[in-house]
């Protein structure tokens, strides 16, 4: 009898427990994830939720998107959380190690490192950022039509791809920036000319699955132009692998922007690049290691953010991802 009456305690608990959270977010829960929404907008907000609600599930991919959160967060607020000026020169305090009064310490012309640092986000972000928006488009146009029309169109398209393919995407990108000149805006030309075969390829392969499928047939009896059903119907069915892959390559991007700055071809001087950073610093590695060190662990920090969120949202976008 205690037992029991432990039992139907405890289901008083937990009933009273249910009905302590708020009915209008449980009618908001139930709206969401209605399996006969409404309108289209209703089935993007439950899809939204869905994968949010699943990413939120993976501890390394949340590990990934604060790291991220954080770099745009940083770029965003440079000149409130930078303590001094990146580019300004105080040659009493060169080469000081890091303190209180310098968190990363000097570089050899006494500019504090942190702010530097800091403000390097920034750069890196507007590469990154660039880089995504030119090259995934254009993958994603060139390999939507190879697929689509095959024939000679695909031979074409796909010998071009792997023409650029067959390149190491680094000294491709030092040849189009030693053809373009140094400096920034021509080193984000170089790496999203060198960052599109992937993406060309994954839609295609995307695009193969299902171009024969019934609803592209009925949308040619119909009369819709070839234009109108790439656009409308062939590019949205591709986008979530390219959203996986384009994040994944972000920590790719850094690295070549970080190499291409390391040789000078990159953000010019005074500019706190972090690659640049790194090539200034490796002259004093041995006894002040805090230069090169500093700028080499952000790289390092943000580019496995790219990689751990980029992992999480494989498993969320997947098509053969299980939800149970």
């Amino acid at each position: 009898m205690r037992k029991t009456g432990m039992r139907k305690t405890g289901m008083r608990k937990t009933g009273t427990s249910t009905a302590s959270k708020p009915a209008g977010w449980r009618a908001w829960r139930a709206w969401l994830l209605d399996d006969s929404p409404g309108s289209r907008g209703q089935a993007d907000a439950g899809r939204a939720y869905r994968l949010t609600a699943a990413l939120l599930r993976n501890p390394l991919a949340v590990v990934g998107a604060l790291i991220v959160l954080g770099l745009v967060l940083t770029a965003a607020f440079a000149p409130w959380i930078a303590p001094a000026s990146p580019i300004g020169q105080d040659l009493s305090n060169r080469l000081m190690p890091p303190s209180s009064a310098h968190w990363m310490g000097t570089d050899e012309l006494g500019r504090n490192i942190f702010s530097r640092v800091v403000h390097g986000a920034r750069i890196t972000l507007t590469i990154v950022a660039l880089v995504a928006v030119i090259s995934a488009p254009l993958g994603l146009i060139i390999g939507a039509v190879s697929g689509y029309f095959g024939s000679w169109v695909d031979r074409v398209l796909m010998g071009l791809t792997d023409m650029f393919l067959s390149l190491p995407k680094l000294i491709l990108a030092l040849a189009f920036v030693a053809a373009l000149g140094p400096g920034i805006e021509n080193a984000i030309i170089a790496i999203a000319i060198t960052a599109w075969p992937p993406y060309a390829r994954i839609a295609r392969a995307e695009t193969l699955t299902f171009r024969q499928a019934e609803f592209i047939s009925a949308m040619r009896l119909l009369g819709a132009t070839h234009t109108r059903i790439i656009i409308r119907h062939v590019l949205p069915l591709c986008t979530s692998s390219l959203i996986v892959r384009a994040t994944l390559d972000m920590a790719g991007i850094i690295l070549t922007a970080a190499g291409l700055g390391f040789l000078g071809l990159g953000a010019q001087p005074p500019l706190p690049e972090w690659g640049a950073m790194i090539s200034r610093g490796r002259a004093f590695i041995l006894d002040q290691w805090w230069v090169a060190t500093m700028p080499g662990i952000a790289i390092i920090v943000v580019s496995l953010g790219f990689c751990l969120l980029g992992d999480g949202l494989r498993d969320v976008l997947d098509p053969k991802h299980d939800d149970a």
